[in-house]
C-alpha cells in the first residue's frame, strides 16, 4: 500500500487519509475518493491530498477485518457469538447468550504476532459475559493490509473463540450452624450470582456443623445440578468437617484450596455425577472472588480440574473486600 501525499490528478480510487474541512461540511478520513470528491478539494484551493492507494495484493481495512473474524468465528452460530456489522477496519463480536468465553490465548497471541496492523483484543479467559456483551473486537489499523498477512492471521487465529452458554439451572445450597440460636444467611449475594447466569436456587438446607449431619444432609439433597456448601466455621484443612462430610456421603474431593484471593478456602469435590463446591465465606460478598471463576464455569458447563485451579494464581490476586475478617495486611 502507497500511502502519503497524491496529486489530486492522480487521486482517483485512493481512499482519503485525514478529514478535509470544505466550504459546506467536510469529506470525512476512510472515503474513497472519486470525481466528485476530487472536485469539491480542488474547490478549496488544494492540489493534492493525504492518501493511501491499495495495491493489487492488498485488501482494504473493512474486508480484511471481516475475513479475520470470520475465521475466527467460521460457525457463529456453534460458537454462540454474534459478528457486528464491519466498518472502519472493525468488526465487533458479542455474545448471543449469558455465559463464559473460551479464548485460546496462543492463538490471539500469534494473531496479533502476524502484523502489527492487524490487532485482535478479547475479554479474558472464562470471563462471564450477558447476552448482547461485547467480547472480542478485531480492528485493522491501517486503511490497507497486505492479503498475505490477512491469510497468516486467518490461519492463526482460526476458531480462537467460543461461548460456552449456561448449562445448568437447579441448584442446592447447603449452609451449616454452630449456633442454632443464629440467623441462617441471607443469600442473596450467591442468588443474584446464580441469576446472572439464569441458574436458583432448588433448595436452601440447613446442618449443624458436625461432619455426620453434615453428611446426612448432603446426601438428601435431590435434583440440584449443582451442590453449594457453606459452612459456619471457614474450612481450613482437607479433613475439615465439610471435605469430610462430602467424603461420608460418598463424594469425592479433588482440589482444597486455590491460588486465588479472596477465596483460598474453596475446595471441589464431586457426589456422584454432581459436581460440590464448598464455598469460601467471601461469597457473603456481592465482590468477585475466586469462587466465581468456579461456580461460572460449572454453570457453563465446563469442567474444572484441580489443575485447572492451579493454573488461576496469575491474576488470581483480587481486590480485597471490606468484609474479610483477616485482611491482607493490617495497618496498626
Amino acid at each position: 500500500m502507497r500511502f502519503g501525499p497524491i496529486p489530486l490528478a492522480e487521486a482517483e480510487g485512493t481512499i482519503l487519509a485525514h478529514s478535509v474541512a470544505l466550504s459546506a461540511g467536510r469529506l470525512r478520513k476512510g472515503c474513497i475518493l472519486g470525481p466528485g470528491e476530487i472536485a469539491q478539494l480542488q474547490a478549496t484551493g488544494l492540489d493534492e491530498v493525504i492518501a493511501a492507494r491499495l495495491g493489487p495484493d492488498d485488501l482494504h481495512e473493512d474486508a480484511a477485518a471481516l475475513a479475520i473474524a470470520k475465521a475466527l468465528v467460521p460457525n457463529p452460530q456453534a460458537a454462540g457469538l454474534d459478528l457486528r456489522a464491519v466498518g472502519t477496519g472493525r468488526v465487533n463480536l458479542h455474545a448471543q447468550a449469558a455465559g463464559v468465553i473460551e479464548v485460546l490465548a496462543p492463538r490471539v497471541e500469534a494473531l496479533n504476532a502476524v502484523d502489527p496492523m492487524i490487532t485482535l483484543a478479547t475479554v479474558p479467559r472464562w470471563q462471564r459475559v450477558t447476552a448482547g456483551e461485547m467480547v472480542a473486537t478485531v480492528k485493522v489499523i491501517a486503511y490497507g493490509v497486505a492479503r498475505a498477512s490477512v491469510d497468516a492471521a486467518c490461519t492463526a487465529g482460526a476458531c480462537a473463540l467460543r461461548l460456552h452458554p449456561a448449562r445448568l439451572s437447579r441448584v442446592a445450597l447447603v449452609e451449616t450452624h454452630t449456633d442454632p440460636t443464629a440467623r441462617p444467611l441471607k443469600a442473596s449475594a450467591i442468588t443474584d450470582r446464580l441469576a446472572a447466569l439464569g441458574a436458583g436456587l432448588i433448595t436452601h438446607l440447613h446442618s449443624p456443623h458436625r461432619e455426620a449431619d453434615l453428611a446426612a444432609t448432603i446426601a438428601a439433597v435431590n435434583g440440584a445440578e449443582l451442590i453449594l456448601i457453606l459452612t459456619a466455621s471457614a474450612t481450613s484443612d482437607p479433613d475439615d468437617v465439610a471435605p469430610a462430610a462430602v467424603r461420608r456421603a460418598g463424594g469425592r474431593v479433588h482440589r482444597f484450596g486455590m491460588p486465588v484471593d479472596p477465596g483460598n478456602l474453596l475446595f471441589l469435590g464431586s457426589l456422584g455425577e454432581t459436581p460440590c463446591i464448598g464455598l469460601p465465606g467471601c461469597v457473603r460478598s456481592p465482590a468477585l472472588n475466586g469462587a466465581d471463576w468456579v461456580l461460572e464455569r460449572l454453570i457453563c458447563g465446563v469442567p474444572v480440574t484441580a489443575a485447572d485451579i492451579a493454573g488461576m494464581g496469575v491474576g488470581g490476586l483480587l481486590k480485597e473486600i471490606p468484609q474479610r475478617g483477616r485482611p491482607r495486611e493490617i495497618h496498626e
